[in-house]
């Protein structure tokens, strides 16, 4: 009877260093299912979040996370100038943008005035301009 007990338990001892890693193992597959499902892309979610952000200039139609609708007046460091009506501007936290509705295309910088042929100035400009925008600048373009 001592014989069988003594076995049992020399049998159970030398099992015991593997039975640590079976007993760690799942730990170990419980974090790598939470990486996989939640942390990495919710940390994708705020690098895109956060490049957002750094992207916000004037003319953007932002929504603010209270929900409040506008366009981009003024870009600051860490404020935003938001017009949410005619003549109506609030200035909010831009970490407090939640979404960008529509973006603006980037404004090109003008080229110098520079010399024609016959010696006087042209002036070119690179923005895109509708039909309504380019007959405005035309009628200021002779008023002057």
């Amino acid at each position: 009877m001592f014989i069988s007990t003594a076995f049992a338990q020399e049998a159970g001892a030398a099992d015991g260093g593997g039975g640590i890693l079976i007993q760690i193992l799942p730990l170990v597959l419980i974090f790598v299912v939470f990486y996989l499902l939640l942390i990495r892309p919710q940390q994708k979610r705020m690098k895109t979040h956060r490049e957002m952000l750094g992207a916000l200039r004037r003319g953007d139609r932002v929504v603010t996370g209270g929900g409040i609708v506008g366009t981009v007046t003024k870009a600051g460091d860490d404020e935003l100038t938001v017009e949410i009506a005619e003549g109506v501007r609030v200035r909010v936290l831009r970490s407090t943008v939640s979404q960008v509705m529509s973006k603006t295309e980037p404004v090109r910088e003008r080229k110098p005035a520079g010399r024609g042929r016959r010696g006087g100035s042209s002036e070119v400009s690179l923005d895109k301009k509708s039909d309504a925008d380019a007959d405005d600048g035309a009628e200021e373009g002779a008023q002057r």
